[in-house]
C-alpha cells in the first residue's frame, strides 16, 4: 500500500493537498483492508473506509470505489463529477478529468470497461459498457465510447468515432 501511495504521490507532484490524491489515499486504505486479519479489525477497518469514502465522496465530488482496480500512477487531474464503477479496471499511467463517468451501459449488464495503460481522458467524457480501451489512448473532452478503442487511438465525438493517432513528428537532424 505505502509504495502505491508514494507513486501516487509523485503523480500529483508532490502535493498533499491534492484532492485527487486524497481521492487515492482513501481507495488505496479501502484496497489494503481486504488482507487485514482478524476479521473483527477487518471490520473496524471497514467501517473506517465507508466513512473516509463518503467524506471524500463529499469533498473532492469523486467516486472511486475500492471495488474498480487502478494500476500505478493514476492521477485524477481535475476533481468533480468524476463517477467510476467498481467495476472498472484501469492500467498504468492513466489520468482523468472533472465530469467523467466510467461505467456500465446497462443496469442489467454489470460490466464496465477495461483501460490499457498509458490512457488519458477527457473532461465530460463517459465510457460505459463491456469495452475495452487500448494503451496510448487519448478520450477526448465530452466523447461518449460505447465501443472497443484500439492501441495508439483517438477517441472524439458523440458517439465517439475512433481515430489513429499520429505518430509525434521528429525534429530533422541538422
Amino acid at each position: 500500500m505505502f509504495e502505491n501511495l508514494r507513486a501516487d504521490l509523485r503523480a500529483h507532484g508532490g502535493d498533499w493537498a491534492a484532492q485527487g490524491f486524497w481521492v487515492l489515499l482513501v481507495y488505496r486504505f479501502g484496497r489494503w483492508r481486504y488482507g487485514v486479519r482478524p476479521a473483527l479489525l477487518r471490520k473496524l477497518f471497514s467501517l473506517i473506509y465507508r466513512i473516509l469514502f463518503k467524506f471524500v465522496q463529499i469533498i473532492t465530488g469523486v467516486e472511486l470505489p475500492c471495488e474498480a482496480v487502478i494500476g500505478r500512477n493514476f492521477v485524477i487531474d481535475h476533481f468533480g463529477g468524476i463517477v467510476i464503477s467498481g467495476y472498472a479496471r484501469f492500467g498504468d499511467d492513466c489520468r482523468i478529468r472533472n465530469g467523467v463517468v466510467v461505467g456500465l451501459k446497462n443496469v442489467n449488464e454489470p460490466v464496465a470497461p477495461v483501460f490499457g495503460n498509458n490512457v488519458d481522458i477527457g473532461t465530460g467524457a463517459k465510457v460505459l459498457g463491456s469495452i475495452r480501451i487500448g494503451n496510448n489512448v487519448i478520450i477526448g473532452a465530452n466523447a461518449v465510447v460505447l465501443e472497443d478503442v484500439p492501441d495508439n487511438s483517438l477517441a472524439v465525438g458523440v458517439p465517439a468515432i475512433i481515430k489513429a493517432r499520429q505518430p509525434a513528428a521528429t525534429a530533422p537532424v541538422e
